[in-house]
């Protein structure tokens, strides 16, 4: 493992322990799962070397001790995945390494944890604690595990976050081989900062929560090194065109709204931010509607509609400037827990769109298959998903939990 993980490592345990009593009636668990995948490419790659074919397997494991009635416990998750044809896919991550002492109305983190904030489907603007691992999925879902301190604490007016974050976690992202992948690669060996701390600046970020009634409420703030890099284009040593990740310093304020009224759901999210001399607006919010017990039977049909809108207009670092989201999600409420969304993005300046397909379905105890399509249609030169267009793809994982 890379020296900042080993770092971590000791630090949240010893750390975790100096508040520990002597552990009686302890409880440890471990669980995880291995999952093969199989990626089929319909089209051929922009870039030589692309396969359509491509196989990989992960591998995840839980471990969790609790003790002091739980309130004091540690977890420990790994990540592993070996891929076929991509270098970069073949990595290892710690997605969790915690400490946690709860005392009443107050919560201690200390190691490596993963925080989501959110409420929308597509665009999850105001998701910052955590870094994206580009190499497991391009709907920036799956997140690198983030070293930090917290506290958290309920009190009876709403809920507090406090975070320190002391050490950053560059985007992983495919190797020239890889797909889908940016046509021009990107050379991680030049990245850049904002910093001359780099990936030791000390970020931090707070955030209130509350319910009110029907809404469910919460404000940010952010400041430290931004997650979403910056590309410059550049060259590698042998000559070639490379795109030069940068990493700036941000201030980010932010806020995140769902309100739930019988079937239906409103959501918003957005944030300011100012980032190299700039100040910038974004924002997506949409409704879903789900009607319950169609035609008499168990199954569930939710209707999703959002919209996406950087005060930038269109740019060459969001793909997502002026987007219209339109989706379906089934829910057959069965022990197997079957489930399907399909989803699309259209850009409304040029009618780029992308097409999602997500089913999902658990066979017996210890199997759950998850199928994944995604098309990318009309796509112009100067979209960010150009680099994309080619690479339309049908994923299907197995995974056997344990």
């Amino acid at each position: 493992m890379k020296k900042f993980q080993s770092t971590c490592i000791a630090s949240a345990l010893t750390c975790g322990f100096a508040f520990t009593t002597p552990l009686s009636a302890a409880e440890f668990e471990v669980t995880g799962f291995v999952e093969p995948e199989l990626q089929v490419f319909p089209n051929r790659g922009n870039v030589a070397g692309q396969k359509q074919f491509n196989s990989s397997v992960a591998l995840e494991v839980t471990a969790e001790l609790f003790w002091d009635n739980g309130d004091q416990f540690i977890v420990f998750k790994p990540f592993a995945r070996l891929d076929q044809n991509d270098d970069n896919r073949t990595h290892a991550d710690i997605r969790e390494l915690k400490y946690t002492y709860v005392n009443g109305d107050w919560e201690f983190r200390v190691g490596i944890d993963k925080v989501f904030w959110g409420v929308t489907e597509v665009a999850h603007l105001v998701d910052i604690i955590n870094q994206t691992d580009q190499v497991e999925s391009l709907d920036g879902e799956e997140k690198l595990g983030q070293p930090m301190i917290s506290v958290s604490t309920v009190q009876d007016f709403g809920i507090f976050d406090f975070y320190l974050l002391p050490y950053f976690r560059e985007r992983t992202f495919q190797s020239r081989g890889g797909r889908p992948a940016f046509d021009i690669p990107v050379d991680e060996s030049q990245t850049m900062y904002g910093t001359k701390d780099k990936r030791r600046n000390l970020d931090f970020a707070t955030r209130y929560s509350n319910t009110f009634e029907d809404w469910d409420v919460g404000i940010a703030y952010f400041q430290g090194t931004g997650r979403d890099p910056v590309f410059i284009p550049g060259l590698d040593s042998g000559g070639n065109p490379v795109l030069i990740p940068l990493y700036p310093q941000i201030k980010q304020a932010s806020i995140d709204i769902q309100a739930t009224m019988d079937g239906w759901l409103y959501k918003f999210e957005g944030f300011w931010r100012r980032e190299l001399g700039e100040e910038r607006i974004q924002a997506t919010g949409g409704i879903e509607y789900t009607f319950y017990q169609i035609f008499d039977t168990a199954n569930d049909l939710g209707i999703v509609a959002e919209y996406i809108w950087d005060d930038r207009g269109a740019n060459n670092a969001n793909a997502f400037a002026n987007d219209a989201v339109a989706g379906l999600r089934w829910t057959a409420n069965d022990e197997a827990s079957t489930a399907l969304l399909l989803a699309s993005v259209v850009d409304l300046d040029t009618q780029a769109a992308s097409i999602s397909l997500e089913a999902e379905r658990r066979f017996g105890d210890d199997y759950f298959v998850s199928l994944e399509a995604r098309i990318f249609e009309n796509v112009p030169r100067s979209d960010l998903l150009f680099s994309f267009s080619d690479d339309d793809f049908v994923q299907l994982r197995v995974a056997r939990y344990f």
